[in-house]
């Protein structure tokens, strides 16, 4: 479908995309119709090509035919009936990336029962509360997170039954734990009785990096998988005979829909990596002849900065898929690499207005017609940038934004359409602080991103920044106040502000903690090691600001405007500061010197 573009004074209308939300939404209203499911839809799939590679495991270069996808998911769901689960019910998965990770989520779907997808970086309380939260009535886990699954057992419902999946070592998992391999390769591997669920109804939970603190869990209905899967198929030109590489957690959102959806859905070939490497990741290119490789930003960003090697010019990847390519490093990626299509998208698991850049303009990360707004009503709105609060007009209507102009990125909610309704998290209380009221005119309701993106003359859209409690590290979401929260008990309850930093050259921001130490008795090698134990890596405080006392706002909130505007200069900061020294494992003083090597980009973060 070639991208026409129409000139009207001002204006640039793109029927390419225009055209791809049109066939996605006749599809979305005939699936509704027809209450298709993901697995309904995966058995149209198999049915055209059965014998045709589904998944490649780059692990132990498995391969998985779509009959052999579909077997084993019919005995996930076989066994999980035999063993009492039924529709509606929720199973927990925590194990890293692999073909089984697929067959069982999938699996559980066949049989309705719903999959929590928990992060593998989560250990101790965050995982604790992922299991419980979810009301998980069965943990599948991998191997490999046997040790977390251990750490936590003693505080687990009793009920919880456990499986363990990959090589089987009794002593090193919790006692009453079942080893799950033997026991599908025995259940039977016919379609189990279709369950009754339909298009809009739960098909798993994708656990965000809440800003509330701990995880939340989004709610991913069939209608949701099939949307994102699609717009991104459609509107970047997929074909069926692609092999797209995803190296990227599946247990989140780019890695197990926009791309392993690509498979069920489309009947592409996906090989799955367990964890992305930069310096294998043209040589696995180059093996498993794939076309499509997938990013988030900052990967691009340690691709650039590895050696050339041969495999980067040998490979016949012709598309990027991702989202969060910056704009400074777009055109040297797709130039070194010779990618001739960037497929730069928008869109959090739990959003109702995705976007995609289907045309390949640099840096943008969407396109959205100025004279056709009403057919995807989707809005930038004007807010206070340190507090992120809505500013609305005198008649309460929120205010739109003009071009050039940074604001909030909001999407009208018609809970009827499954293209605009807000499924939100399992946990009701976190979907208020998502919807704001009145915001496109009287009366309405609107998802709010929590994102400030600025849109050009043309329509282009281009991202600015996270708001608010979170930040992207290496491509995670950081919940400041999760971060907060477990350093001000680590320092015996002392006030601290966790706020994100620019560093140059790096993607995202880095976290910062001014910390209150009116004693100076604060012991920053102890610290370390226990933040090494209770936080994943992406969350730990690169950098440390040790203050006399902290400065509040009446309702006790923290201020943080200033703090960040500070950042970690010691020019500018006068109090104590350091860094974590990626190499030593531990804070060191962060003077002029060490700043220079930060700023110049020669400390490893």
């Amino acid at each position: 479908m070639e991208r026409v573009v129409t000139q009207v004074p001002g204006v640039t209308v793109q029927h390419g995309g225009g055209m791809v939300l049109l066939k996605v939404k006749a599809k979305v209203r005939r699936y509704l119709q027809e209450r298709r499911t993901v697995p309904i839809l995966f058995a149209a799939t198999v049915q055209r090509h059965p014998d045709k590679t589904a998944l490649i495991f780059e692990g132990t270069d498995t391969r998985w035919t779509f009959r052999q996808l579909d077997d084993y998911s019919s005995s996930v769901a076989n066994f999980l009936q035999a063993r009492g689960l039924a529709s509606g019910d929720v199973a927990a998965l925590l194990m890293e990336n692999c073909n089984e990770f697929v067959g069982l989520w999938l699996g559980m779907a066949k049989l309705g029962v719903e999959a929590a997808l928990i992060n593998t970086n989560l250990r101790r309380d965050a995982l604790r509360h992922c299991l419980t939260s979810s009301r998980a009535r069965a943990l599948i886990f991998g191997s490999e997170m046997a040790p977390a699954v251990l750490e936590i057992h003693a505080s687990l419902d009793p009920s919880l039954s456990l499986f363990c999946s990959g090589p089987w070592e009794p002593s090193a998992v919790p006692a009453g734990t079942e080893h799950l391999d033997p026991l599908l390769e025995d259940a039977p591997k016919h379609l189990p009785s279709r369950p009754n669920k339909g298009f809009v109804d739960k098909l798993f939970y994708i656990y965000t990096s809440g800003t509330t603190g701990l995880p939340k869990a989004a709610i991913v209905v069939h209608s949701r998988y099939y949307r994102m899967a699609a717009l991104v198929y459609y509107g970047f030109r997929m074909r069926p005979d692609d092999v797209l590489y995803d190296c990227l957690p599946l247990y989140h959102t780019a890695g197990n829909i926009v791309g392993v959806g690509q498979c069920l859905l489309h009947g592409l070939t996906v090989v799955i990596r367990k964890k992305f490497s930069a310096s294998r990741f043209w040589d696995d290119c180059v093996k498993y002849n794939c076309t499509i490789v997938q990013y988030i930003g900052e990967l691009c960003r340690y691709l650039l900065n590895q050696p050339p090697r041969e495999a980067e010019k040998q490979h016949r990847v012709r598309m990027a898929l991702g989202n969060g390519l910056r704009q400074s490093i777009w055109t040297s990626f797709s130039s070194r690499f010779h990618i001739p299509q960037v497929a730069e998208f928008y869109g959090a698991t739990e959003c109702n207005c995705s976007l995609g850049n289907f045309d390949g303009q640099v840096g943008a990360c969407g396109f959205n017609s100025r004279i056709l707004s009403f057919v995807y009503p989707i809005r930038l709105v004007r807010v206070n940038e340190d507090t992120m609060e809505l500013i609305r007009g005198p008649d309460g209507v929120c205010l739109p934004c003009r071009p050039g102009e940074p604001g909030q990125l909001v999407g009208t909610i018609v809970q009827k359409d499954p293209l605009r309704r807000f499924d939100g998290y399992l946990n009701q209380g976190a979907n208020n602080k998502k919807i704001a009221k009145d915001v496109f005119k009287k009366g309405d309701q609107a998802y709010l991103t929590g994102d400030v993106l600025v849109m050009d003359e043309l329509g282009y859209l281009y991202f600015r920044d996270r708001t608010g409690d979170t930040f992207r590290w290496k491509g995670e979401n950081v919940s400041t106040t999760e971060v907060e929260g477990t350093l001000s008990r680590l320092l015996n309850m002392a006030d601290v502000a966790v706020y994100g930093v620019e560093v140059p050259g790096t993607e995202g921001r880095a976290g910062m903690a001014a910390v209150a130490n009116p004693t100076g008795s604060c012991d920053l090698e102890r610290l370390a090691q226990l933040l090494e134990k209770e936080l994943p890596l992406y969350a730990r405080p690169i950098f440390l600001r040790l203050l006399p006392e902290l400065h509040k706002t009446g309702t006790f909130k923290l201020q943080k405007t200033d703090l960040r505007k500070e950042g970690f200069d010691p020019a500018v900061v006068k109090d104590p500061l350091f860094y974590l020294d990626a190499r030593k494992g531990r804070y060191v003083p962060l003077d002029r010197e060490a700043y220079t090597l930060i700023q110049a980009g020669e400390v490893k973060l």
